[in-house]
């Protein structure tokens, strides 16, 4: 029975190749943080009419470019629908990866012209950091991508900020839990420079963890690990669970399956929940991969992704 998860260059001279090597160790995160994406455009979230949905367009849809034009604010979407004067407008979409054009004219309200749209041009959330690594100073998180539910969302940029975890909501079979989260400050500590289905990745400033050993795919196995995260204030902490299989040949996060066995996690959160997505995962001394789903109807088990595929991504 199929369960239902939730999201808990190559350089050529002179014909030679330098090809990406991944590190040997890793610090291990576990830490919150906030994370401000800026995407490639701007994204559809609501509709104030009809036309806009009857012309073609769906929430989710990231909007590029107006009149030939790229936008990337909410801002420079209502320039352009001003400077149309109500003439039809040709929009660009990307939708599931895929361009598409949408005709669309403005109409008169009391405030003016309007498409009819409701755009985000920026997402704020927080997220685990997975490593860290002090040799090139990146960083990996999440585990996973960050998107609409159907596409990962085109970064454009964004930022790390300092967060903290100031409530959890447990977990309870069909319905996930999630940890409540709060950005303590506006000051930067970082760039976002990739969102891929692996992970999101970029480079940031230095934190104090362990570092660790960085496990081989063939070096996984069922039994005992512990997953590193942070469910209360600033604190990591170590919690158990076991392995309950390994699938190496996924590509999409569920490479692990997870189960807690920790009573103080199970006490605190019901399991896995969402935001501790980027977990790092721990066995026999070495980091082996991070948290990435919670499974719906029974919190306490989960997936996770392996690390190899995650630096694979990130380089």
């Amino acid at each position: 029975m199929m369960r239902k998860t939730i999201t808990a260059i190559v350089l050529t001279i002179i014909m030679s190749f330098a090809v990406y090597a991944a590190p040997d160790t890793l610090i291990v995160g576990g830490n919150v943080i906030g994370l401000e994406l800026r995407t490639d455009g701007v994204t559809i979230v609501e509709f104030t009419e009809k036309a806009p949905q009857q012309a073609g367009l769906k929430r989710g849809d990231i909007l590029q470019k107006i009149d030939g034009r790229e936008v990337d604010s909410a801002q420079e979407v209502s320039q352009a629908v001003q400077e149309a004067d109500g003439k039809t407008m040709t929009l660009t979409i990307l939708r599931n990866g895929a361009e598409k054009t949408i005709l669309l004219a403005p109409t008169d309200t009391a405030d003016g012209q309007k498409l009819g749209i409701l755009v985000r041009d920026s997402l704020r959330g927080i997220g685990t950091v997975t490593y860290f690594d002090p040799e090139s100073g990146n960083f990996g998180a999440l585990g996973h991508g960050v998107g609409d539910g159907s596409a990962i969302l085109p970064l454009a940029g964004g930022e790390i900020l300092p967060a903290q975890v100031v409530d959890v909501t447990r977990g309870t079979a069909g319905q996930p839990g999630c940890l409540r989260g709060m950005v303590c400050s506006e000051e930067s500590t970082g760039s976002l420079l990739k969102n891929t289905p692996q992970g999101i990745f970029g480079t940031m400033q230095p934190f104090a963890g362990k570092e660790l050993p960085v496990a081989k795919r063939n070096e996984v196995h069922k039994g005992a690990a512990q997953i590193l995260s942070t469910v209360q204030g600033t604190q990591v902490c170590a919690y158990d669970v076991q392995i309950r299989a390994v699938y190496p040949k996924e590509k999409n996060g569920r490479n692990l399956l997870l189960e807690v066995t920790d009573e103080t996690l199970l006490e605190q959160t019901g399991g896995i929940v969402q935001g501790m997505s980027g977990s790092p995962i721990i066995q026999d001394g070495k980091i082996v991969g991070a948290v990435t789903h919670v499974l719906v109807d029974d919190p306490t088990r989960g997936y996770g992704i392996f690390i190899e595929n995650m630096l694979q991504a990130a380089g």
